[in-house]
């Protein structure tokens, strides 16, 4: 057999499954990259859906001494801490029918065995043996045969963390070894060791004073997703929050602090270790199953390998944030986010004015509603639609190339603070009046939030009709917000969607910095054009205000 390897005594586990020695050997090959095809190797292809309670089938691995016996496995071959352990790992995991390094190599959980999962082998290994689970070699994930996806179980997700943990120090205590940002990933809140500059440095920061500002070939920051079956819409909104300015600010300075009884379950922990993630320098992807374990908890709805939405996501996802930045229970009494000083109402919330006025006494009742996002209709749809730039002459409109008959993102911004007379259907009760009479309905934005997300509605539905509108809608790079408030805007992420309402995909395009575009495709990070930006259809735009953006 080519690349036969022979175990070290310490690696052979001392217990047996259907006659089978045990054995174990995993994950996460350092400063590897092999290629990572997105969804059709990750989806449950089969129907199998996985509940957010876990996989069962785990429990065949959950025989006496199986945490000591998988710590063995982190320690030799998943978190390879000193290079001794690397080169071992390096030269010992080669597919056992192949002899190959890539092609997403995979070992066994239950015997000694290495297996190319692009070719199939571990499959015929896993069917030939009836053993059921495999960790990939590069990302750590662990794949259930029975369920034909990857699968997340909290308990051996803690024995990995722990492990992982030890295996940081080591390369801590290693400083030709570490990057510098790996000072910091020992987890949010927990005592690490500070960086301290030698003499040589002094004497460079010296003779250097001035801030290096970010070259247009730095990437750090940028780095893909693995979507885990239908998980685009996700692996996107994670882009956005990922390259939000201030969101980055925040966590990257350690600010988090958690509040919740049981901080495994908090959100915001997760997205402080996703920021930790991004920017550590790694340009591997990222595999976000603990994210997608979290969200499955907490917003049940979206539970499940049904492809989901995006916008949905993005709400779904700053609620549960908000509420856990305040240990959740005090966070969904706080009902009214403007009342709430957490991050998240700090960047997103604004306040959205609505006036509803009397048709015969002309008496105005107003209430100001805080909100996330601003939902706009397109032409197109059932919603009647006014054009409020008709017959425009080509040229340039608040930033926006207009062509004429072209709608703008203004003109939808325009439509939704018209004035709408809400007809004889839908009286009102007047205060002044003291009886229900017709009435007209504005909306003004009383207070716009740091980061605006606009949302295309793109997606209709209704008793008669179920369609995706694709109207082009062009948008700007600035944005002036001044017709509605004065603020100017930056664009930073937009969200497109391509396919139709029953089946799609998710795709972003990000800003690294000025003018450094990227299209993010799950695992496949691609460079973008400004043109490739301004021409994509949108379906989320994320703009930020100029003037606390940070470069």
């Amino acid at each position: 057999m080519s690349g036969s390897w022979t175990p070290p005594k310490e690696f052979l586990l001392r217990q047996n499954w259907e006659g089978v020695r045990l054995s174990a050997l995993s994950s996460s090959s350092l400063g590897s990259s092999p290629s990572c095809p997105r969804t059709p190797h990750l989806v449950s292809g089969c129907g199998f859906v996985m509940s957010p309670a876990g996989c069962s089938h785990v429990n065949s691995f959950k025989v006496e001494n199986w945490k000591q016996n998988l710590r063995v496995i982190y320690q030799c071959f998943v978190w390879s801490g000193t290079p001794e352990t690397r080169k071992r790992k390096a030269k010992s995991c080669i597919c056992h029918m192949c002899g190959a390094h890539l092609n997403r190599l995979h070992s066994c959980l239950y015997c000694v065995f290495f297996g190319c999962f692009t070719k199939k082998h571990i499959h015929e290994h896993a069917k030939n043996k009836r053993h059921n689970l495999a960790i990939d070699l590069l990302y750590g994930g662990i794949y259930c045969f029975m369920c034909q996806d990857y699968i997340y179980d909290k308990d051996m997700e803690q024995v990995a963390k722990e492990e992982q943990r030890k295996a940081w120090k080591l390369q801590v205590f290693s400083p030709a070894l570490v990057s510098p940002y790996q000072y910091t990933m020992t987890g949010v809140g927990e005592k690490y060791s500070t960086w301290e500059p030698t003499k040589r440095e002094l004497e460079l920061l010296q003779h250097n004073p001035k801030r290096r500002k970010i070259t247009t070939n730095c990437t750090i920051g940028l780095r893909g997703l693995i979507n885990l079956g239908n998980t685009c819409f996700m692996n996107c909104i994670v882009q956005a929050l990922t390259h939000t300015p201030l969101l980055r600010d925040f966590f990257l300075s350690d600010r988090h602090k958690c509040e919740m009884q049981s901080p495994n379950s908090c959100l915001v922990c997760e997205m402080s270790t996703l920021f930790q993630e991004f920017y550590s320098g790694h340009r591997s992807p990222h595999i976000p199953y603990r994210l997608l374990h979290l969200v499955w908890t907490h917003a049940r709805h979206l539970a499940g390998y049904e492809q989901q939405d995006a916008h949905e996501f993005l709400i779904a996802a700053l609620d549960v944030l908000h509420r856990h930045c305040k240990g959740d229970d005090n966070g969904k009494k706080a009902n009214n986010p403007n009342h709430c000083n957490c991050i998240i109402d700090q960047i997103f919330t604004g306040g959205l004015q609505s006036d509803v006025t009397c048709q015969v006494c002309h008496g105005v009742s107003t209430t100001i509603d805080p909100f996330w996002d601003i939902s706009l209709d397109l032409p197109g749809s059932s919603t009647p639609f006014w054009p409020l730039s008709p017959g425009s002459d080509a040229g340039v409109v608040n930033g926006e190339s207009h062509v004429s008959g072209t709608t703008t993102l203004t003109d939808c911004l325009r439509r939704f603070t018209r004035p709408e007379h809400l007809g004889s259907s839908a009286k009102i009760k007047c205060s002044g009046c003291h009886s229900y009479q017709e009435s007209t309905k504005q909306l003004t934005m009383k207070k716009l939030p740091i980061v605006a997300c606009f949302h295309l509605k793109r997606f209709e539905h209704s008793a008669k009709l179920r369609r995706k509108i694709t109207t082009y809608v062009s948008f700007p790079l600035e944005l002036d917000m001044t017709p509605f408030m004065a603020s100017r805007y930056s664009l930073f992420a937009v969200v497109n969607h391509q396919g139709t309402l029953e089946s799609g995909h998710y795709t972003s395009f990000i800003r690294q910095h000025k003018d450094q575009w990227f299209k993010c495709d799950d695992a496949i990070i691609t460079k973008a054009s400004i043109k490739d930006v301004l021409d994509s259809e949108g379906y989320l735009l994320f703009y930020h205000k100029q003037f606390l953006e940070y470069e």
